[in-house]
């Protein structure tokens, strides 16, 4: 659960809506080994999280990142998806009757094609836009 603060560093409502997040989804979901808030350094880096996360069962390894709104979501995932040369199936927007991939204009087909295969859909009209 990405925030601009690690554990109990920070203060104010937007790492209050994290703290509290993750409390909710491990009450929800104890068999999911998450944890939060974290910084993405945090999240991602070992060294990092030896410092600033210790006890985290998951700092320093993570690989899915739940973000705090679409504004810090869609930012980020653009940031490393680009500057990492990976590909990035996100954001996506979940409490829905199913989950949906709010694709950007600037998304890469490839990416597309892995979250349709992964959710069963076939999404030729989206890769038919894609393309022209």
């Amino acid at each position: 659960m990405i925030s601009y603060s690690t554990g109990e560093s920070g203060a104010g409502a937007d790492v209050d809506k994290v703290r509290e997040a993750t409390r909710l989804a491990k009450l929800k979901r104890p068999d999911f080994l998450l944890d939060g808030p974290l910084q993405y350094d945090a999240a991602t880096m070992t060294d990092v999280a030896a410092t600033k996360a210790p006890d985290s069962p998951v700092a320093g390894r993570a690989t899915v990142f739940v973000f705090p709104d679409l504004n810090t979501g869609n930012t980020t995932y653009k940031a490393v998806q680009r500057s990492a040369n990976v590909i990035s199936i996100g954001p996506m927007l979940q409490g829905l009757r199913r989950p949906v991939n709010d694709l950007s204009r600037g998304a890469l087909v490839e990416g597309y094609r892995l979250y349709n295969r992964h959710n069963g859909n076939t999404g030729r009209a989206r890769l038919a836009q894609l393309h022209k």
